[in-house]
């Protein structure tokens, strides 16, 4: 049996058939333990490997049944019998096996072999032998978390340094042709690895083929320019130069780095030559120092940040500017932009450095950055200081007179930019980073110009700069909605174009419709390597660790809003802990803070927080589901004061940690309004995941505003709350979501729809024993059948010009019945000592009797409904009082109306009840009562 890691991860039998491994995850469970031959390999460590995120907590369990699958294919292919053997050693796993089986250490064994030969023919078989073991990308076919990239990595770069040592080979054997063949492919592949390149310019300009020498080097010193905005390194200069300097043929640099400690011979690295004629002079100092990317495509719209760049860039000496702003908003765009914009303004040139800040490979060195300035600068190599001290005062004395402008792009902190920043007061310096850097602003009075999502007529102007306006404006409604699905992010907004121009033919609106699926949305704005996850992902890992952990339990949240407490609920930790974690979020941009404990959490940003939980974060969706209800509990009390919960909390729910308090019932109903979209995504969460018994109170809690905006398209929920009842068993969630409902619809003007509902919900309320319950559905019930009678009076009016005597009898008939509904309504709050909903009783019952003609027994059931009513909300004592006063009027106690209605016209104003307002002005005009408006 056989192994293999350099190519795809694979065991094979000796006559060369694959052994069937099965998932990915079990590819890279073997390639582990391969890498690691007879070596205990912890169970931390394996899991580390099979999962590119935060692990699931079942993941011992998925990583015992890959093992165990693993065990049972060596052994049904005989294993054993080869010393081949994958056993349990405490809290890991080893796997003992000859290591000649595995082509990983018969490439290094070869390796080695080829550096300890001193004659040059038999290092060139040895390392063809070595490099025929290669099947492709080592490691192939596995799980890409860090630790599996990082071994393929360092497998890579051995295979580079075999590829290297043959072209040196080849050389020393003076097959500078051959050597320079065995380098262009690689460095066709790998065309920003500069001592690759290196070698394969010298090889040619030994082979006689100077001119594709030199043309190596110019493509490689744009495609730094392009990709990195970066110069040539040393040793890209320093071929360049001794191709220049003499015939290449003569030239002493070799064309790879010796390897340390290996037994190879003393060769020189490309660059350093050994016997190299001294330089004429020094080298001319550039006229002006070049180093910016060319100007992004497609770029569009950002007039205000421009305009902000420009006054930050203005007036005090040595100004800094900082564009700040979420992974990809577009922060190197605007600053490439303006940079370009600004061309006439930095005579001495431009510097620009990709610091790599939030990127898959290492943050760039400090040093090796103020080398490529200094050389852009026009130090020369040979001429560099040696120590990063001694560069940093070089780049700070030649700008110290220079005017320019330096571009610190995607930096990480404040550390990472401060001994970049050039020396004149006549430099200007714009830095961008996915972090606020206050400290930069504390020491150095650096200017934040913060970044946010573009606005929906840029977002579609960018669609149309990539996929051409006539697509735009063919589809103008799904351009905007695609827009709003692409959070205004101009990295998803590009990401979806390129989808939409390179994938099968489809419209915008098409697209939109795949992207509105939550489940899929993140996948489908990524193109190869590029895509909102990975960016996202790349911020998440540089995290200090409480706010790592708090983004991974966002995922459940609903809505674009998210406060302290909420935070604290989903991350199972105090509201201090939940404060210093999203503090520290929105100093990384991924939370927007929009107020004290208060942010904003963007759709986007959710899906990926979501995404690193496997399944479905059960525990953290019943943290947040028993938090809402906490929390409507406390805006129902303050919205109605006085009034009874219409349900108490659920069996098993969590107990409150730390719940916002509302000063008033304005503040309440603001809450509401603003939570109303995060409430319906928490009623559709909990119904998706079976918690039906949270699904149908976070419906009925939210009565508040459904009663205060009746005619606000509430049914559709209201249908979701009373089916979660239905499928909870629980009658009285059952009655009140019928109740509720039923009130809707009357109010809606679908009679016969709220008088189905209404129907059933007194029967149901008394089945669950719910006295006020019942109570309600009674009010509710006797409020539609009065409307229904009006509304059929009115419709027999207009129809046969008088009333129909049948019809007359049946809608005397509904009123008696709506009557009796009231009075057994009050009768059962009253005993069951319920205030709130007595007072209700009392105000529908005034307004019944009023309506039909017993003015004296409405005002005394206002009278009554007003007595009790101090501690409720102040639109209900207006109401009661309004009638009140009506129906004073009507027994002819003017005096004593015009007081009554004066004083709920004052209420209602005081309160801004608008409704309430009209209602008492139209009674005091009644009486002949003008009013200022």
């Amino acid at each position: 049996m056989q192994f293999r890691v350099l190519g795809t991860v694979a065991a094979v039998t000796d006559h060369g058939d694959p052994l069937p491994l099965g998932p990915a995850k079990r590819h890279s469970l073997l390639a582990v333990l391969l890498l690691h031959p007879d070596t205990a390999v912890t169970v931390d460590r394996l899991t580390g490997a099979l999962w590119e995120e935060e692990p699931p907590r079942h993941s011992r369990t998925v990583l015992q049944g890959h093992v165990s699958r693993l065990r049972a294919l060596f052994t049904e292919y005989g294993a054993a019998a080869q010393g081949i053997e994958l056993v349990t050693q405490g809290p890991a796993y080893v796997l003992r096996l000859p290591g000649a089986v595995v082509d990983a250490h018969r490439f290094e064994e070869l390796l080695g072999a080829a550096r300890s030969l001193r004659e040059p023919g038999e290092a060139v078989s040895v390392l063809r032998d070595a490099l025929a073991l290669w099947r492709g990308p080592a490691l192939a076919g596995t799980v890409r978390s860090p630790l599996l990239e990082n071994a393929a990595h360092a497998l890579e770069e051995l295979r580079l340094a075999a590829v290297e040592e043959l072209a040196a080979a080849h050389e020393r054997l003076g097959e500078h042709g051959t050597a320079a063949a065995v380098l262009r492919a690689e460095a066709a592949a790998n065309p920003l690895r500069e001592p690759l390149i290196a070698g394969l310019m010298l090889a040619l300009g030994r082979a006689g083929r100077q001119s594709d020498a030199l043309d190596w080097f110019h493509r490689t010193r744009r495609l730094l320019a392009d990709q990195l905005g970066v110069g040539p390194g040393a040793v890209l200069t320093d071929a360049y130069t001794a191709l220049l300097r003499a015939d290449a043929a003569e030239a002493s640099v070799p064309s790879a780095p010796v390897v340390a400690g290996t037994g190879a011979p003393p060769v020189a690295a490309p660059g350093a030559a050994v016997t190299p004629d001294p330089p004429a002079g020094p080298a001319p100092a550039l006229a002006a120092a070049q180093l910016l990317p060319r100007r992004p495509r497609g770029f569009t719209g950002r007039e205000r940040e421009l305009a902000a760049l420009d006054r930050a860039t203005a007036g005090a000496p040595g100004p800094i500017a900082m564009i700040t702003g979420s992974a990809g908003v577009g922060k190197t765009a605007l600053s490439l932009h303006w940079a370009h914009l600004r061309h006439a303004d930095f005579p001495d040139g431009r510097l620009f450095v990709d610091l790599r800040g939030y990127s898959p490979a290492p943050a760039r060195d400090t040093a090796a950055v103020l080398r490529e300035f200094l050389l852009a600068l026009g130090v020369p190599a040979e001429g560099m200081p040696g120590t990063p001290e001694s560069l940093g005062a070089r780049y700070r004395e030649l700008t110290g007179h220079r005017r320019m402008l330096v571009v610190l792009d995607n930096a990480r902190d404040s550390a990472q930019v401060r001994p970049l920043l050039p020396g004149g007061e006549d430099c200007v310096t714009l830095i961008t980073s996915r972090d606020r850097l206050g400290g930069l602003v504390a020491s150095d009075a650096a200017r934040p110009v913060p970044l946010a999502a573009l606005p929906a007529a840029q977002s579609t102007a960018l669609l149309a700069a990539v996929l051409g306006p006539d697509l735009v404006a063919a589809e103008p409604e799904a351009a905007v909605r695609l827009a709003e699905l692409c959070d205004g992010l101009p990295l998803a907004l590009r990401v979806a174009a390129a989808r939409l121009a390179t994938g099968p033919h489809r419209g915008l609106a098409a697209f939109a419709g795949e992207l509105s699926d939550e489940h899929t949305r993140l996948d489908l704005l990524r193109v190869e390597d590029t895509g909102v996850a990975a960016a996202l992902g790349l911020t998440v890992r540089q995290l200090p660790e409480p706010a790592r952990r708090m983004f991974h339990r966002l995922g459940p949240h609903t809505g674009a809003t998210l406060d302290t407490c909420t935070a604290a609920a989903l991350a199972d930790c105090a509201p201090a802990q939940a404060a210093a974690a999203l503090d520290q979020l929105a100093a990384a941009q991924l939370v927007v803070e929009a107020g004290p404990h208060a942010y904003v959490l963007h759709d986007l940003v959710r899906l990926y927080a979501r995404s690193l939980t496997p399944g479905c974060d059960r525990d953290g969706l019943l943290r947040l589901l028993d938090h809402r209800l906490h929390t409507l509990l406390a805006a129902s009390a303050a919205a109605e004061p006085g009034g009874e919960p219409c349900c108490a909390l659920p069996p098993g729910a969590r107990p409150a940690v730390g719940i916002r308090t509302f000063d008033d019932r304005a503040g309440a109903l603001a809450w509401y309004s603003a939570e109303r979209d995060a409430l319906r995504g928490a009623v559709e969460a909990a119904a998706a995941a079976g918690l039906h018994d949270r699904a149908w109170r976070l419906v009925l809690l939210q009565w508040p505003l459904i009663v205060w905006q009746v005619r606000d398209g509430w049914v559709p929920l209201l249908e979701r709350g009373l089916a979660s009842a239905e499928l909870d068993g629980d009658p009285g969630g059952q009655s009140r979501a019928r109740a509720l409902l039923g009130w809707v619809l009357s109010e809606e003007g679908r009679p016969a729809e709220a008088l189905a509902q209404l129907e059933r919900a007194p029967e149901l309320a008394a089945l669950a024993g719910d006295t006020a319950g019942e109570a309600i559905a009674r009010i509710n019930l006797a409020v539609a059948l009065t409307r229904s009678g009006a509304a059929e009076r009115d419709g027999s009016r207009e129809r046969d010009g008088a009333h129909d005597r049948d019809g007359a009898a049946e809608q005397d008939g509904a009123r008696e019945r709506a009557r009796d509904l009231l009075v057994r309504a009050l009768a059962l709050a009253e005993r069951a000592g319920h205030t709130e909903t007595a007072t209700l009783a009392h105000q529908h019952l005034a307004h019944h009797l009023l309506a039909d003609g017993s003015p004296a027994e409405a005002a005394a059931h206002a009278a009554r409904g007003l007595a009790l009513a101090p501690r409720l909300a102040a639109p209900r004592r207006v109401a009661l009082r309004t009638l009140y006063g009506r129906a004073l009027a009507a027994t002819g106690r003017t005096g004593e109306a015009v007081r009554q209605l004066g004083d709920a016209l004052r209420e209602a104003r005081a309160h801004a009840y608008e409704e309430g307002e009209k209602a008492a002005r139209s009674a005091l005009a009644a009486l002949g009562v003008l009013t200022d408006r």
